[in-house]
C-alpha cells in the first residue's frame, strides 16, 4: 500500500482523519490516534471504518475498535498488525504522523456499555480484543466511583503481549483484572500456561444480571462464551464481538 492520497472531500458518511500520535502496546499493537473534525462522538464498545486510497486509486477499508470514550475530535484506535496484511502494518508503521485517512462511523449498536448501564459487568479479552472493552474501562473509571462489580479477564499468549499492562496495574482502579496466558507464563506464575478453563472465572461476577461482553479471535469467543454458560450466564446477558 503506497502513501494514501487525499483525494476529493469524502461523501457518503466518510470523514478526513489525520494522524496525531502512536503509541506502541506491544511489538506488533500501536495505539493511533487521530483528529477528526467534526466527529459527533462515540460509545464504549463501538468501533469505525479506516479507508487508504492509493495513488492509482486502489482503496482498501478495515474496521478498528475504538479504545477510549469520545473525546472532543479526537479518535483512538488499537490496531493489530496483521501478518501479511495490507492496511494495518502501513497504519502501524509506515503512515507519518500528520497524514490524512479517511474514515466513518461510530458504527455498532449491540457492542457497547455506559457507566448508566447498572449492574455487575465482566469483560473478557483475547490478546487485542481488549481494546473495546478497554474503552469502557476507562468509561467506568471516568464516570467515578461506582458500587457495581466489574472483573476484566485478559487471554494472552505471553506476558509481553498484554495491551494497557501498566494502565491496567494503577491501583486508583477498582475493577479486578486477571491476565492468564495461554503459551508462556511469566516465572512464578502459578497458572500453567492454556487456554482459559472453568477454573479461571471462579470468584468472577455471576448473578443473573452480569453484563458480559467477550471480544477476540473467532475461535477464543466461541471457547469463553460456552464457558461463562456453563457457569449460569444466561445467553441474553453475554455479547461478543470477534476478528480473523
Amino acid at each position: 500500500m503506497s502513501a494514501p492520497t487525499p483525494g476529493p472531500s469524502p461523501g457518503a458518511g466518510w470523514r478526513r482523519a489525520r494522524l496525531t500520535a502512536r503509541e506502541d502496546r506491544t511489538a506488533t499493537g500501536r495505539t493511533l490516534r487521530f483528529d477528526v473534525p467534526g466527529w459527533s462522538g462515540h460509545l464504549p464498545g463501538q468501533h469505525l471504518d479506516v479507508r487508504l486510497t492509493a495513488d492509482d486509486g486502489y482503496r482498501a477499508v478495515r474496521s478498528y475498535s475504538l479504545a477510549a470514550p469520545a473525546d472532543g475530535d479526537t479518535v483512538e484506535l488499537g490496531v493489530q498488525t496483521a501478518p501479511g496484511g495490507e492496511v494495518s502494518p502501513y497504519l502501524n508503521d509506515v503512515l507519518p504522523l500528520g497524514a490524512e485517512v479517511e474514515v466513518k462511523g461510530p458504527l455498532g449498536g449491540w457492542f457497547v456499555w455506559t457507566p448508566q448501564d447498572r449492574g455487575p459487568l465482566l469483560l473478557v479479552a483475547g490478546g487485542s480484543g481488549i481494546v473495546p472493552l478497554m474503552a469502557m474501562v476507562r468509561a467506568r473509571r471516568a464516570a467515578g466511583p461506582v458500587g457495581d462489580p466489574c472483573a476484566l479477564l485478559c487471554s494472552v499468549r505471553g506476558p509481553d503481549e498484554l495491551w494497557y499492562a501498566e494502565e491496567l496495574a494503577d491501583p486508583a482502579g477498582t475493577e479486578e483484572i486477571r491476565v492468564l496466558h495461554t503459551r508462556r507464563a511469566p516465572p512464578g506464575e502459578s497458572r500453567p500456561a492454556g487456554r482459559i478453563a472453568p477454573n479461571d472465572l471462579k470468584g468472577l461476577p455471576t448473578s443473573p444480571d452480569t453484563r458480559c461482553y467477550i471480544c477476540g479471535p473467532t475461535g477464543f469467543v466461541e471457547h469463553a462464551a460456552d464457558l461463562l454458560q456453563t457457569q449460569g450466564h444466561p445467553p441474553r446477558t453475554i455479547r461478543t464481538e470477534r476478528f480473523g
